[in-house]
């Protein structure tokens, strides 16, 4: 079974396009405009061993909170979509990853059932072109349209670059974990019959 999915979103403020394939191999193509924000999703791609195509425009002249947090809405939808019904899915997901002396944590449950618990803390205000503030309303759109229970945490770290990549590669390290087959799995892991 292919999971692979495409979405494309268009507003007024913002034009979107993401390709993604779960069972790819970290290959990536991101265009958002965001330099900083390009090597976060670029890094998310790689340790998720993922396929990942990124194409967007947005008002850039305003800000980047549209664009983020519109591609966050599309790669959620286009996530819910390359995992269908979710059979014999692992669905659970945590890492630990360290990026110098920064340490994150994610953990994720590919519930359907959208939350996010978000503790980071930067010191700055931006990292390159991406106000920082976009990192979490990045994972909120991406939980919210994905389906996905979301857990973030900052274990410690003191260089905001170093914060970021760390939760990057986080995240996609627990989303491979939660996305591998276990064929011991009849239909979905829960009690309910359904996720």
């Amino acid at each position: 079974m292919l999971r692979e999915a495409e979405v494309t979103r268009k507003t007024l403020e913002t034009e979107v396009n993401v390709k993604i394939d779960i069972d790819g191999s970290g290959i990536s193509k991101i265009e958002t405009g965001i330099g900083f924000f390009d090597h976060m999703l670029t890094l998310f791609a790689k340790h998720a061993l993922i396929d990942l195509e990124v194409f967007s425009k947005g008002d850039l002249q305003v800000d980047s909170h549209h664009t983020i947090e519109d591609i966050g809405i599309v790669m959620g939808q286009a996530i819910a979509k390359a995992l269908g019904s979710k059979e014999c899915l692992a669905r659970y997901g945590t890492a630990f990853v360290p990026m110098d002396e920064a340490l994150s944590m994610v953990s994720l449950d590919l519930s359907s059932r959208p939350y996010l618990y978000y503790d980071i803390d930067f010191s700055a205000a931006q990292i390159g072109q991406m106000e920082t503030e976009m990192v979490e309303e990045f994972f909120r759109a991406v939980s919210v349209h994905g389906g996905i229970t979301l857990h973030i945490k900052l274990m410690h770290g003191k260089n905001n670059h170093h914060i970021a990549e760390a939760t990057f590669k986080a995240f996609g390290q627990a989303f491979r974990k939660a996305c591998e087959i276990d064929n011991k799995i009849t239909g979905v892991l829960s009690t309910k019959g359904t996720l």
